[in-house]
């Protein structure tokens, strides 16, 4: 479908979205901003109306690493300005009732099931124990979405893997076909083209690593509902980060910007 089919959608999740709770403490979601030492952008202030609820907030998963705080967490990367900056176009470019505010979901807290689309990247450094990947297949096979990106090149493909196995042993990974709704639902995206990070702009090379072509990848449930989108060897994070920054090509974050909401509307509606 196209754009047009943004209306309808729009009266179908207002029934079935969830009303996100806001919540803070001990084993509650919160902002990236409440791990100051785990995120990229400790210095980003609290938007206005982030206490508001609604229909729907980004949703990054906070997983354990195998890299450690060098700098700051693996899952922490670009947070929290690049989910600021992009629910601004969720908010600017569909009628979703979206929260200015993100949140983070720790893959062993039990709030993880209250979120029907979740974000995960530099997962070439994730550390997925056992108990914490069947809490996640759980996530999965209960009707929940991830979206993976912004990991690169031979080796974070097999750490990825590594992981993704103990999640679901069982089950292929698949190239996805253009014709699938996550590239249709709302923006037609049959044509897509690798979408780099901020690194591009002094390199001048699309890729990182040895992860020269760009790959869709999913895995799906029994009923052909795509759970898990995998987006190698590209960085729609960083696009979306950057969108501001008046060398990065608009390009990439306009397709970054369109694949996002795809996943979204799709995960909803699924």
């Amino acid at each position: 479908m196209t754009i047009r089919f943004a209306l309808g959608a729009t009266l179908v999740l207002a029934g079935a979205a969830t009303a996100v709770a806001w919540v803070s403490g001990r084993g509650a979601n919160v902002g990236a901003s409440a791990y100051p030492f785990e995120i990229e952008h400790p210095e980003v202030g609290l938007p206005a109306g982030g206490g508001e609820k609604t229909e729907y907030a980004f949703a990054r998963l906070r997983y354990h690493s195998l890299r450690g705080p060098m700098v700051f967490y693996s899952w922490g990367m670009d947070a929290p300005k690049s989910e600021r900056q992009f629910v601004q176009g969720v908010r600017r470019l569909t009628r979703l009732h979206t929260s200015p505010l993100e949140q983070v979901v720790s893959v062993d807290n039990d709030k993880l099931y209250d979120w029907p689309w979740m974000f995960a990247l530099e997962v070439g450094y994730w550390d997925l124990s056992s108990a914490h990947a069947a809490r996640l297949r759980e996530y999965l096979l209960r009707g929940g979405f991830l979206m993976i990106d912004d990991f690169h090149g031979t080796l974070e493909w097999y750490r990825f893997m590594e992981g993704m196995k103990r999640v679901f042993p069982d089950r292929p990974m698949v190239d996805i076909e253009n014709s699938d709704q996550i590239f249709n639902v709302v923006y037609e995206l049959k044509e897509r083209i690798q979408v780099p990070g901020l690194q591009f702009l002094e390199s001048g090379r699309l890729y990182e690593r040895d992860g020269v072509i760009p790959r869709w990848r999913g895995i799906y449930d029994d009923q052909r509902r795509l759970m898990v989108l995998i987006c190698h060897n590209q960085d729609n994070g960083d696009a979306w980060e950057w969108a501001d920054h008046p060398a990065y090509p608009e390009p990439y974050a306009s397709q970054a910007y369109r694949l996002g909401i795809n996943s979204i509307i799709y995960s909803m509606t699924h």
